[in-house]
């Protein structure tokens, strides 16, 4: 007799504990030899700095016990190595450790700062003398300055904005670059590059001579300065003219010139963290690597810099998705690069020259190809004659579907909201799709990767665009035959999850049940509660406050609750400050209240995001039960 599995009910090699156990990669750096390549992985919530060369079979660690994390804003910017020292940051200070000791006194981390605020992208100057960070104390960002072994005091270089982020020195030493904002705008709708002098202060610490402004604005975005080795040019990245594109700045002419980039595809991503590298120098400074993102997709290109001429460069077709590039000065290029059937892995190569090389691998690859299923670009109308865009995972496991039986769909919405979901490898999407479900996820009104213009169009209608395009993707999905349309649901963490509640209110009956993670649920308490980071940030999406107040009551789901009918399961961490858990129990108070079936999950010892292997084992065991018995069982 043949076998039939329901849909959303096949066995699936990807349980809840094997979700626990995959690594996240954050930076990577070479050490200014070329010969050593460090890289920051995470699990369990603790964050280690790897370390290998061409010639050792198995990387190295560094840090002890010590857990690597940046502490500002969103993180990133963790560690960066130079003249064989990694310096980075843990317990709220900077630590140096040799790669290599030749001192038992030396094998042992050792902090150069005390241990007050926040640290995070620290650099090097080039004759290994000084460490320039990023600091952030008592809600004040400032550019900080320390010697190299931590003999003396850090001193302010500059704090005369709201924020910074991503020091450069300049190959003589004598210049830094560095990226400036301030509130209300967040760093991806306005931001300055700043230059200025080196010069030796008193006490003997280097002090900064009179800032200029090379580029940017409040309305123009501009991001991830670089020098060359050399040091005739300055290259950063930049979307004035609306898509974010490679410019490069002779310093000693002053001519700028737009090096990379076109409409249709994007070079630069929003800076919600520290230190992006989505480009970096040649050894020889002829050539600039870059990724180019275009429908989802991204890949590595190289620009010749003195004839402008592009390619893409050869040896990493099976990636879909690359990220974190930098260069050594031997000649080889390090990324995370990920494929829509490969996981997330550090690779590396030498251009034109051989075959890539996996440095590291984040999960065990054991799914077999034929479960795995591959993102399909889809596109669809949305309201008020708009074109929203997503990615359409279908079911692929083992399971043995009755024909004409249609699966099950997830709506997953991103973060952000400013951000966007890549063609890639997703653990957290074939966890659903090895069980029989679609995946839809959907890049909204609001979303990058489409240029500036698209990303803007979310401003004013945060919490009606958004809502809007995950409806109507759900719609289309099903009006295609890829679903059934009697068994959706929906997902998404923080402005996603603002979007899940939205959603729910505005069109009810859509979704047979929504999760919501640590999602926002009241817009007043966001603007007063939320960090220095985001505080103005619904300024531009739905308006300033107190002119705005009408607006902040119609599109906050906790005014609107009454409108639930539908089964909500929520899931916050206890010690979450961007998002405060009691915006989490507002919205439960009120569900109970009306009598909506709904859970409620919180995680002690958990921010913003899961980072601890027992929180991702239970979030995904509570989920996929919330999803049995109110989606395939209602």
């Amino acid at each position: 007799m043949e076998r039939h599995d329901a849909y959303g009910l096949w066995p699936s090699p990807l349980t809840p504990a094997a979700m626990a156990q995959a690594l996240r990669y954050g930076g990577l750096a070479w050490d200014t030899s070329g010969e050593h390549l460090v890289w920051l992985e995470a699990r369990d919530g603790h964050g280690t700095l790897s370390w290998g060369d061409d010639s050792a079979d198995a990387p190295r660690t560094l840090g002890g016990d010590l857990s690597v994390r940046a502490g500002v804003g969103y993180g990133g910017g963790d560690f960066t190595v130079a003249h064989g020292v990694a310096y980075f940051v843990a317990e709220g200070r900077l630590f140096r450790q040799p790669l290599e000791p030749v001192a038992i006194e030396d094998a042992r981390p050792r902090p150069i700062t005390p241990a007050y605020g926040g640290w995070a992208s620290p650099t090097v100057s080039p004759d290994g003398r000084w460490v320039a960070a990023v600091h952030t104390y008592e809600d004040r960002d400032s550019l900080v300055v320390v010697d190299a072994e931590g003999a003396l005091w850090p001193q302010v270089l500059s704090g005369e904005s709201d924020f910074c982020m991503q020091p450069r020195w300049h190959p003589s030493g004598t210049q830094m670059a560095w990226i400036a904002w301030d509130h209300p705008q967040m760093p991806f709708q306005g931001a300055r590059l700043v230059l200025a002098d080196v010069v030796g202060g008193a006490d003997g610490l280097p002090r900064l001579g009179e800032r200029t402004v090379l580029a940017g604005s409040s309305e123009v975005a501009v991001s991830q300065p670089e020098f060359s080795p050399d040091g005739r040019y300055l290259a950063y990245l930049s979307d004035e003219t609306g898509w974010g594109a490679l410019y490069l700045r002779d310093l000693v002419t002053g001519e700028t010139r737009l090096l990379a980039g076109e409409e249709g595809a994007e070079i630069s991503v929003p800076a919600w963290v520290q230190d992006m590298r989505t480009y970096a120098w040649s050894a020889d400074g002829e050539a600039i690597y870059y990724c180019r993102h275009a429908e989802g997709y991204a890949h590595l290109w190289a620009v010749h810099v003195a004839s402008g001429r592009r390619f893409m460069v050869p040896g990493l077709e099976t990636y879909s998705h690359i990220a974190q590039v930098v260069a050594s000065p031997g000649g080889q290029v390090a990324c995370v690069a990920t494929g829509t059937a490969v996981p997330r892995r550090i690779v590396s190569l030498r251009p034109r020259r051989g075959p890539e090389r996996v440095r590291a691998r984040s999960e065990q690859e054991t799914l077999p190809p034929a479960a795995i299923s591959i993102p399909q670009p889809v596109r669809w109308p949305s309201t008020d004659g708009r074109e929203a865009y997503g990615l359409f995972f279908p079911p692929r496991g083992a399971g043995r579907p009755t024909e004409g039986e249609r699966p099950p769909l997830l709506v997953r919405v991103h973060g952000g909201p400013t951000s966007q979901v890549f063609a890639e490898y997703s653990a957290a999407v074939q966890f659903f799709t090895t069980r029989g479900y679609a995946v839809l996820e959907v890049n909204y009104c609001g979303s990058t990767g489409y240029g500036r213009a698209y990303a803007q169009g979310l401003c004013g209608a945060w919490g009606l665009a958004d809502a809007d395009d995950a409806v109507t993707g759900a719609r289309y999905i099903a009006e295609q035959g890829w679903a059934d349309p009697d068994r959706m649901a929906i997902m998404g963490g923080s402005a996603g999850g603002y979007t899940v509640l939205q959603s729910l209110i505005r069109y009810p009956g859509v979704f047979r049940a929504g999760l919501c993670l640590y999602g926002v649920v009241d817009l007043f308490a966001l603007a007063a509660d939320t960090h220095k980071f985001e505080r103005h940030y619904t300024d531009s999406l739905v308006g300033p406050l107190p002119a705005a107040a009408a607006v902040y009551r119609e599109r906050s789901p906790l005014f609107h609750a009454d409108q639930i009918r539908d089964p909500v399961a929520v899931f916050q961490g206890e010690e979450d400050r961007v998002v405060p858990k009691e915006q989490a129990e507002a919205i439960v108070a009120a569900l109970r209240r009306n009598g909506v079936p709904h859970e409620y999950h919180v995680y002690p010892g958990e921010g913003h995001g899961w980072r601890r292997a027992a929180t991702i084992e239970q979030f995904y065991t509570a989920a996929l039960s919330f999803l049995t018995r109110h989606v395939l069982y209602a």
